[in-house]
Parts: structure tokens; sequence; C-alpha cells
């Protein structure tokens, strides 16, 4: 490692950003589609789930930012010094886990209830053309996925805010509240005959989920928080003229008192960005969300079935208001689901992007490699997987979102593990999580270890 100074916290408003993406890549599957399909089948019970499933997230996304604050590079960089194998484990999860094409089927089919029309497919299969444009023609993707997803929550979140105060009544207010502290109409915690693979699924998505955790620390890194400031960013295929070499090893700074209060400003600053950004405006949508789906589809004979539900949303809205309403509603949810796709292929192509770059350094010994062109090879190799997919018309979105989740979830509890030694190995004392913060790690480990093994269990005696 070169030898640099550590920088000096700027002012909030400057932090904001990477708390903006990693809330938008959870906007479409657990806040959009898996919290509010259980409440309009189970009711508000299950709301202490999505809060605590985003705490959960919130310590998880803080640790895998702390090692890229002081290291200056990705966490994958970090976990390939001790496991080698690592970029084989997350290129395949990674692809696997979010190759499946459910979020963006759920967009294309809300946005065909529109238009009337029957079949999705097609525009399903348009719409991760367009995505695929959208990532190649920008200057820098950062930069890009910045704007956009600041963009669709500061529209779509307050929208949702209103219809949800809009349908509410007093008892809906106390139902909300008993579902807080677990307790449903006639359950505490876990609905009868609830689906644990569902609600697993659910509990994974609140926020990011899987491996997308992971690219906060890339994008903390391009943000220029900490000694991410001497890091490159990745450019857009043109504008970079087709090739970008990028160094993928973070930078090094002498360790005294000032660079180590330096450390702690950072470290407060941005524990409160993401906590306003990602928990408390990811934890209201989730509870809004859910509340509107109560307020509107709850008991109604159609929730079972797919996503059915949201568009029972649009109509039962559009039919007490005004049938506008109920198209603007749709179409909030279907741009907020595209751009959650949009998210979601640019997250998991720079994963598996840097892991394959690792690799290559490895078996070639140079430290500089031309990794947007890596990047946009796994954006399209997606894009194919999922056409080809829709082709072979395997596209219910409610089952591709649910399967992916729960190997997602596998992929979570992994990847905490794996950042939790990462974090005590090759971090000195005065950068480590204090012992409350590791304490609140094992404790989400082993959370999902128990959940993982129950909802196995419970497959496999189907």
């Amino acid at each position: 490692m070169s030898q640099q100074e550590f920088p000096v916290a700027p002012k909030l408003r400057q932090l904001l950003g990477p708390s903006f993406i990693i809330l938008a890549l959870g906007l479409g599957s657990g806040e959009v589609i898996l919290w509010p399909y259980l409440t309009a089948n189970y009711g508000l019970g299950l709301a202490w789930g999505a809060l605590v499933g985003i705490t959960f997230q919130f310590f998880i996304n803080l640790e895998i930012e702390r090692y890229a604050l002081v290291r200056g590079e990705s966490v994958f960089v970090g976990i390939f010094k001790f496991f080698r194998l690592a970029p084989y484990w997350f290129i395949l999860s990674t692809f696997i886990g979010f190759g499946l094409p459910g979020i963006i089927a759920a967009s294309a089919q809300v946005i065909s209830v529109l238009f009337g029309w029957e079949s999705f497919k097609w525009l399903a299969i348009a719409m991760l053309v367009v995505i695929g444009i959208i990532l190649t023609v920008g200057k820098t993707i950062y930069g890009l996925m910045e704007k956009l997803t600041k963009t669709v929550i500061m529209i779509g979140v307050p929208v949702i805010f209103i219809l949800a105060i809009v349908f509410s009544s007093p008892d809906s207010w106390q139902a909300l509240a008993s579902g807080v502290i677990g307790k449903g109409e006639g359950f505490w915690f876990l609905a009868p005959g609830m689906a644990l693979a569902t609600f697993m699924a659910a509990f994974a998505y609140s926020g990011a989920g899987g491996n997308l955790n992971l690219t906060q620390s890339i994008y903390v890194k391009e943000k220029g928080y900490g000694m991410g400031k001497y890091s490159q960013k990745i450019a857009g295929l043109f504008a970079s003229g087709g090739h970008q070499e990028v160094r993928l090893s973070g930078e090094n700074f002498v360790i005294n008192d000032s660079s180590i209060k330096r450390f702690q400003s950072w470290w407060r600053a941005i524990n409160l960005e993401h906590l306003l950004v990602f928990w408390l405006i990811g934890s209201l949508s989730m509870l809004l969300l859910m509340f509107l789906a109560y307020n509107t589809t709850f008991g109604h004979p159609g929730n079972a079935s797919g996503i059915n539900f949201v568009i029972t949303e649009g109509r039962v809205i559009g039919g007490l208001l005004h049938s506008w309403v109920g198209s603007v509603f749709l179409v909030i949810v279907g741009v907020m689901l595209f751009q959650t796709q949009l998210g979601i292929m640019d997250s998991t192509s720079r994963i598996m992007a840097e892991n394959a770059a690792l690799e290559k350094i490895k078996h070639s010994g140079n430290s500089r490699v031309n990794l947007s062109s890596i990047y946009y090879i796994f954006v399209w190799s997606q894009i194919a997987f999922g056409i080809t997919l829709f082709l072979l018309d395997i596209y219910e979105p409610k089952s591709l979102i649910v399967l992916g989740a729960l190997i997602n979830a596998l992929a979570m509890l992994i990847h905490v593990v794996l950042v939790t030694i990462l974090n005590h190995r090759y971090l000195e004392k005065p950068f480590q999580p204090a012992p409350w913060r590791r304490y609140i790690i094992y404790l989400i480990i082993a959370f999902f270890t128990f959940f993982s093994g129950v909802v196995i269990w419970d497959q496999l005696l189907r």
C-alpha cells in the first residue's frame, strides 16, 4: 500500500448518497412486494419482522463500511487476503441469487396492467435492455446511480406516505402499533399457515439483502469516504473510451492521535447518515407500504396469487379516490421496481467484476485491471440470462423473488461471518468495532443460522 493522509470528515450533507443507493436496492423486493404481500394476507402483526430485519442490516452495513473507510478498498479485496476461493463464491452466489429476474418481471406486470396488456414478458425483456443501455452510457456509474435513486425515493416515499394517511383509520393505527411489538390478529410474531420461506425472504430483503450489502463498501469508496478519497471510480463504457485500468488495493496511513480522531469523526458522521437515510427512511417506507396494503387489500380473496395484491391496491385506491390516483400509485410502484432492478444490476455487476479482477490479478501478477470492461461483461451477461428465462416462460414474479431471497439469506449469513473475521484480523485496535457492536453481530449470525435451518427443515418436510 502507498502512504496517504487520513482525510478530514466533511459535513453531513456532503456524505449523503451511498445509503440512498443501498436503500433503493431493497425498495422493489422486501419493501414494495414481500412485506406488503404478507400484510395483505396475514395483517400487520408481522411489522416487527420488518423493523428487526432493517435494524440488523443497519449494523451489518456499517461493519462493511468500516473496512472501506479505513483501508480505502472494498471488503472483497480484504476477504481475498485470507480466503483465496472467495471470488468464486461471490460470483456464483451473486449471479444465482440476483440473476433471477423477478423484480423486473413485477415491474413489467404492474405497468402492463395500466395499459391493459395481458402478457408482460416482452415488456420485461425491453426493460432489461433499457437497463443495460442506461448503465452503459453513463459518465461515471456511481454518479448516475446516486442521482436516480435520490429522485425515485424523494418522489415515491412522500406519495406513499400521503396515501397511507388518507386510507388510515384509528383501528388500523392500533393494528400497526400492535404489529410493531409482534401482536397480530389471533397470533404473536408468526401467523398460522404462513409460509416460513416467504417470511424469511421478506426478512432477508428488509433493506438490500444477500451480497448486495457488500457493495456498500464499493459505494462509500467511490463516494470518497475516509481513505476511499484516493480510490478511482468506474467510468461508463463509452465515457472511458472503452478502456480504464483501476487499482483495487487501498491506501495506508500513519496511525497516530490525529488519524484516530479523524476516523472517529468519520465514524460518527457515517453512522448518523446511515441512520437517517437507510434505517429511518427505510423503516418508514416499509411500515407505510405495509399499512397501505392493510388498509386497501387485507382479506381480499385474490391476494394469495403472485403480486395481484399490488394491482388490487391500485384499483381500490382508484375506486375510493379517483381512477388517475390509482394509476399514479401503480406508476410509482412500477418505477420503484424498475429502479431497484437497475440498482441491483449495477451492484451485482460490481461485485462480480471486482472478484473476477482479483482472480485475474492473482494469476497475472498485474495489480491494475480494466475493471470497466469486466463490469460490462457481467451487466450484459445478467441481461442475457434474464431474457433467456423470459423466453422459456419462467417469469412469475413472486416465486422468483422468494427463491432469490432464500439464496441470498444464506449468502448474507456467510458474508457477515467473513466481514467479522476481516475487521478483527486486518484492522488495528483503534478501528475495530466496540464489544457491544460485536455482540450484536454475533446475535445476527445466530439468528440467520437458526432461522435458515428452520426454513430448510420446513421445506424438506413439504
